[in-house]
């Protein structure tokens, strides 16, 4: 839509009109329950939401483009220890911290994105500079770490990213089901002498994620996610996070969505693509779209998750099938809501 249009559009619950820019985000979905979560704990995620979201709404504020919107909303949540992302990352069974990372411009299908990057700060603007600074979309493992160097993007020492909950967490999964337990990361800080208190349950992060979803002032939607991962994950495996149309995707004839869950099952049923498609080819509106994919076709082959999205048209959307689903949306002129529980709005 052009910015008149925008303007004049509807919301889907037809009670404001549209605005020039809507931001919404996800911090990742899972067994986040409020009978389980402390009160400061609970405080904490809420205001890094609105600090990361804030991030990106000044882009979109002062007339900045979807993509650096979406890119420096994520690039707080990468280093914020809260989340699966970045700095917060969860282990792999080998003890390794392996990150996932797209971008995706709406009004050109543009896209990039990289998996098993290890070094580089920030893996959403390595996936963007994937995106713009070379003929590919995805890039993996040390090829993309080299790119990150050629980039000139920030390099971080892989210790930059431990953080002492995520590597009890890793311990104890692997004592549950029996597994070695790898060495602890040379340079890693040294060991407590006490475990650390984990606030939440620990499956809240075992297949956390962060992502944006933003339409800017030009009538233009972005999607980007960024991930650690699957707790314990063995043998290389890759999300739907750096999936185009799994885990991302963006279109400015249709959507743009991003993605946290079992991301097996995203991939399964191309859960980015496919709301994307009921938005473009059927007559189901945004939240019809989430809600069919989420709580229909994701539910009925077993998988949980989420996915935020927002439409051209300024329409936000979120769903998720699980206990909890850390997010936050914010139209201009309009009022923050964020919430954590799936007895929220």
């Amino acid at each position: 839509m052009r910015a008149a249009k925008v303007v004049a559009a509807m919301t889907d619950a037809g009670t404001q009109p549209a605005r020039n820019w809507a931001i919404v985000m996800h911090g990742g979905a899972g067994i986040i329950d409020r009978a389980t979560m402390d009160p400061q704990t609970d405080a904490a995620y809420r205001a890094s939401l609105a600090a990361a979201i804030h991030a990106g709404a000044d882009v979109l504020h002062r007339r900045g483009s979807s993509l650096d919107a979406v890119e420096a909303a994520i690039r707080c949540l990468e280093d914020d220890p809260l989340f699966n992302a970045g700095r917060g990352a969860v282990f792999s069974a080998g003890g390794s911290i392996e990150l996932d990372a797209a971008i995706m411009d709406g009004a050109t299908l543009n896209a990039g994105a990289v998996a098993d990057v290890t070094r580089t700060r920030h893996p959403i603007s390595l996936a963007r500079a994937v995106m713009e600074r070379s003929p590919h979309v995805l890039l993996a493992g040390a090829g993309a770490d080299a790119f990150s160097v050629h980039a000139g993007l920030e390099q971080a020492d892989p210790n930059f990213f431990f953080t002492e909950r995520r590597w009890q967490l890793l311990v104890q999964q692997l004592e549950q089901e029996g597994l070695p337990i790898p060495p602890r990361p040379t340079g890693a800080p040294l060991q407590p002498a006490a475990p650390v208190a984990e606030a939440e349950p620990s499956g809240a992060h075992k297949f956390g994620t962060v992502g944006a979803v933003a339409l800017d002032r030009n009538g233009n939607i972005t999607a980007g996610t960024s991930t650690g991962g699957t707790q314990a994950k063995r043998w290389g495996r890759v999300g739907d996070s750096p999936l185009i149309g799994a885990g991302t995707y963006a279109s400015n004839r249709s959507c743009a969505v991003s993605a946290t869950g079992a991301g097996e099952y995203f991939i399964r049923l191309a859960v980015a693509r496919t709301i994307c498609a009921l938005v473009e080819y059927t007559d189901r509106k945004l939240q019809q779209a989430v809600d069919e994919v989420i709580h229909g076709q994701l539910s009925a082959l077993g998988g949980d998750g989420g996915v935020i999205a927002v439409s051209p048209g300024g329409h936000m959307a979120w769903s998720f099938n699980a206990p909890g689903m850390y997010r936050a949306r914010l139209a201009e002129g309009g009022s923050l809501e964020i919430a954590i529980y799936n007895d929220e709005p």
